[in-house]
């Protein structure tokens, strides 16, 4: 929980103040940051970091960028259970 709010505050941080310093030249949408902080709150630190730094390396003149949601994390509700119809 320390976590997860430590890096929320940190890329808020970036939002608000070194951000408008270095211009909109967003490629994609929500921007990269934003996209970090959902990840984050939907994938937990761990992998919201990692999926952060994977759109960071997607960020690039020879990408053409667009729509990208962070996806939706994966959870079962019921758990696997085998059946066998040889009874």
């Amino acid at each position: 929980m320390i976590a997860r709010r430590l890096a929320y505050w940190l890329l808020r941080g970036y939002q608000l103040f070194l951000s408008p310093l270095l211009g909109n030249h967003c490629r994609f949408y929500p921007t990269c940051s934003q996209y970090a902080i959902e990840a984050i709150e939907q994938h937990g630190v761990m992998r919201g970091t990692w999926m952060g730094c994977r759109r960071l390396l997607r960020c690039h003149p020879w990408h053409p960028g667009g729509v990208d949601p962070v996806p939706s994390a994966k959870t079962s509700t019921t758990p696997h259970t085998h059946t066998s119809t040889n009874r």
